[in-house]
């Protein structure tokens, strides 16, 4: 059967994976829009359709989700580290809040978030403000599909490569086995594919893809 096109809104369009997903969209005849600030209209994916505002405003892009069957959520601090904790709450958490909301108003079918995976004995403030925006896509009802990621690799973030032999380790033994997958490493191709099959397969409900489900998926 031929595959259904879907009209996909991506905040965050012009970041790490926002970019590479709109292209690989656009690549397969999907029609695409991208969220980016004033001044960042440039690095957005070939094909894909801008749209400038803030992520922290949903009425800034509210009307250009309108007709969408699709908005996936990429907005995030940069780098997160423990002392950007103040961040986590006032951009991840705004964001998202941002973008239920749009999604809504504008009658999206399906939400895609990027959370992250937890429980986690490190990163406690940033995995707060992940299960909160979680909580409020439950509470609003929406249909969506979850990813909860601990670390995406690729181009300029392959450093976790060196410690690949512990999480081997963790992985053998019985009593760290359940934590070393669910904190595991996944790369950004994995990552694509976990999206792009999201987008043209969505649920009805809430669909959550932790790390060894996002693992079995390639773009």
């Amino acid at each position: 059967m031929p595959q259904i096109q879907a009209r996909v809104f991506i905040t965050g369009a012009s970041g790490f994976m926002g970019r590479r997903l709109a292209a690989e969209l656009v690549a397969r005849g999907h029609h695409v829009r991208g969220l980016v600030r004033p001044g960042s209209e440039t690095r957005l994916a070939a094909g894909c359709e801008s749209v400038t505002g803030d992520p922290l405003d949903a009425s800034t892009y509210r009307e250009f989700v309108a007709g969408c069957d699709t908005l996936v959520h990429l907005v995030g601090v940069a780098h997160p580290s423990p002392a950007k904790k103040a961040q986590f709450r006032s951009i991840d958490l705004a964001s998202a809040t941002e973008a239920i909301s749009a999604a809504m108003a504008g009658g999206v079918r399906h939400l895609v978030y990027v959370s992250v995976a937890h429980p986690a004995p490190i990163m406690r403030e940033y995995i707060a403000a992940r299960r909160e925006a979680e909580e409020a896509i439950g509470k609003a009802g929406l249909n969506a599909t979850i990813l909860r990621p601990w670390y995406v690799m690729g181009p300029g973030r392959r450093w976790p490569l060196g410690i690949l032999p512990i999480y081997w380790l963790l992985e053998a033994l019985p009593s760290t086995r359940d934590s070393a997958r669910r904190l595991g490493l996944v790369s950004v191709e994995q990552m694509m594919g976990s999206m792009l099959r999201a987008i043209v397969e969505p649920p009805s409900g809430v669909r959550v893809w932790e790390v060894p489900e996002i693992r079995l998926t390639r773009g």
